[in-house]
């Protein structure tokens, strides 16, 4: 919007993709010295006031360390807590501080993988579920506008789409992934549209009741996180 002031904060692809795929097979110590040394690193050549953005993709890398990251992340908060130079702070805490917000002349669309949208649509079995999406959404858009649906309903109805729209469903379509995981998320997907369906008092397609991708692939952490950017 013109005018709208929204601030950024970039994730550190290279320390949060170390935390993700590397430090689950080091020493926890170890991995938290090497994780230390490369934020000083970092600090040596930028602003004394610089940021540095770990984000992680929600709880995936965990599973991959020693008792789900306990020793990692112990010895990680404590030797941050006692860092001289070293400032742990939520976004919302930094945008509240002196840091200085600088403007942006250019913004790509993009993620954390790969820099693109690759991830959530463009293949063939991705855009296969966005159409079944679509689809879904202009049938929820024609029967609330027809206003059959009391309150209750339409809440019910409302907080289904939400579900179905959810991206990590159109993650997991698409051969490279594991074809037990695709399965499962691929057959739940068309399930939940067509709960929705039903809760709009609608038939769902045909087409609902009937697979339209599979996985043989083999990546790494089975498809649950995805490095920042191409090897």
């Amino acid at each position: 919007m013109d005018g709208a002031d929204i601030s950024c904060i970039f994730r550190d692809d290279g320390l949060s993709d170390l935390i993700g795929f590397e430090y689950s097979k080091w020493h926890a110590d170890d991995a938290v010295a090497d994780l230390i040394q490369h934020i000083q690193n970092i600090a040596a050549v930028e602003r004394e006031d610089s940021v540095i953005a770990i984000i992680m993709d929600g709880e995936n890398a965990w599973e991959h360390f020693p008792d789900n990251g306990y020793h990692f992340l112990n010895a990680l908060y404590r030797h941050l807590s006692l860092h001289p130079d070293i400032e742990m702070t939520t976004f919302s805490e930094c945008l509240d501080s002196e840091v200085e917000v600088r403007s942006l002349t250019d913004l790509v669309a993009g993620s954390w993988v790969y820099g693109t949208f690759s991830t959530w649509i463009g293949d063939e079995d991705k855009n296969r579920g966005w159409d079944m999406l679509y689809d879904a959404k202009c049938c929820f858009d024609k029967v609330l506008a027809s206003g059959k649906l009391d309150r209750q309903q339409q809440r019910e109805a409302e907080y289904q789409l939400a579900i179905c729209e959810g991206s990590d469903w159109f993650w997991w379509f698409g051969d490279y992934n594991p074809g037990l995981a695709v399965s499962s998320f691929e057959r739940q997907f068309r399930m939940n549209l067509s709960n929705l369906y039903h809760l709009l008092g609608e038939q769902p397609p045909a087409y609902l009741a009937l697979s339209f991708t599979q996985g043989s692939g083999t990546p790494a952490m089975g498809g649950a996180m995805r490095r920042g950017l191409e090897q």
